[in-house]
């Protein structure tokens, strides 16, 4: 009977051995599956830059991540990527085309900056200059009887205008343990630094640009009185007082500035002038004693001045004497961007030790391709 007892006693214990044991790896069940989700957490910690690139292009976002965090090209090398913006490996500059998620960042902020390109006729181009053939001289017409000769009549005269496509470049750089860090965004961080440099120096080179190495800027052809103005000039109307507006009529200027230009270019016609030029023109008034300009009633929706939007655009020049202080057209019939779709990184760990350089680049030009959509207004007393 004793070892009937110590037999059940012993099956009892190895019973609650196994429970014990069967408990135990359950828990370490639980803690693996814990620590597998905390991983994957940590890992997609970082926001994307856009919801599109969450749902479809993760594979490229890691790739270029790692990439840019340690130049580890492997997944550039082994994804067979779509669309413009990464689909070559530059191995021979030793750099890739842009995932297309950062490229997409730039170009949205470029678009939104405030300059010339928004209002701009922009084209993709794959080649390096874009030409644009213009019109502008018309065809002759006279009226015929119903025996006499037809007498031969003007022909048209053609101008081709080419627009180069220049090499626009920033080389942001951190430091490798901010770039080991996984918590810091590096691709938004990225796209941000190279979209504000290359904002700025296409919105300069769009209104001043000499176009040496970079796009010529619409103020830089001669600009004649608009009543002798010819094809390859930009037609004046002054302000009417030496260093500033008429002190008696100093809306009147503008009247003539708007109807100088051409009736089939003021539907789409556009104010362009710096913002302290526009603290005193806002302040001007009709002969009846109302503001010629008005503020947006809708969000996002340019202010009006008589009727027409006005851009904001701080490279252009202050009221002074002789200054050409504000242009009005119809700039996406005057002014052409042509650039090229991608933008390339080139990643470089040993220039400037302890730190990263990234070295990125764009090809953009851009050229007066209409010059008798735009007039400018000439601060001068005739």
């Amino acid at each position: 009977m004793a070892e009937d007892g110590i037999g059940e006693v012993a099956e009892a214990l190895t019973g609650l051995v196994g429970d014990v044991g069967r408990f135990q790896r359950r828990i370490e069940e639980r803690m693996e599956q814990q620590e597998e989700r905390i991983r994957m957490n940590t890992k997609h910690a970082r926001p994307p830059l856009d919801s599109a690139a969450a749902a479809a292009g993760a594979p490229h976002a890691e790739a270029m991540g790692s990439y840019l965090r340690s130049g580890d090209d492997d997944g550039l090398r082994s994804l067979s990527l779509e669309g413009k913006a990464m689909n070559t490996a530059v191995s021979a500059d030793g750099g890739y085309l842009v995932d297309p998620q950062t490229a997409e960042t730039v170009s949205t902020v470029l678009r939104s900056a405030a300059s010339i390109r928004s209002v701009a006729s922009v084209v993709n181009v794959e080649a390096t200059s874009y030409d644009v053939l213009v019109d502008h001289a018309d065809i002759g017409a006279g009226w015929a009887t119903e025996t006499a000769a037809a007498g031969e009549t003007a022909s048209p005269q053609f101008d081709r205008i080419s627009i180069p496509l220049h090499e626009l470049a920033a080389m942001p750089k951190a430091s490798q343990r901010l770039l080991d860090d996984a918590a810091f965004d590096v691709e938004t961080w990225l796209a941000r630094r190279i979209a504000d440099k290359f904002a700025r120096a296409e919105a300069q080179a769009f209104v001043a640009g000499d176009g040496s190495d970079k796009p010529r800027g619409f103020l830089t052809y001669t600009a004649v009185d608009d009543a002798s103005w010819t094809w390859g000039n930009l037609g004046t109307v002054p302000s009417g007082a030496a260093a500033d507006f008429s002190e008696t009529d100093p809306a009147a200027a503008l009247v003539d500035l708007v109807y100088a230009l051409g009736a089939r270019y003021r539907a789409n016609a556009t104010f362009v002038m710096n913002s302290k030029t526009a603290g005193a023109v806002r302040k001007m008034k009709d002969a009846d004693g109302r503001f010629l300009w008005s503020d947006s009633l809708a969000a996002g929706q340019p202010a009006q001045l008589m009727g027409y939007p006005v851009l904001i655009s701080e490279d252009m020049p202050d009221i002074a004497a002789g200054a050409l202080a504000i242009a009005f057209g119809d700039f996406r019939a005057g002014y052409t961007i042509a650039e090229r779709p991608d933008l390339r990184v080139l990643r470089d760990p040993f220039s400037a030790k302890p730190h990263v350089l990234f070295y990125a680049t764009k090809r953009v030009g851009g050229d007066v391709t209409d010059f008798a959509a735009i007039k400018l207004l000439r601060i001068a007393a005739s």
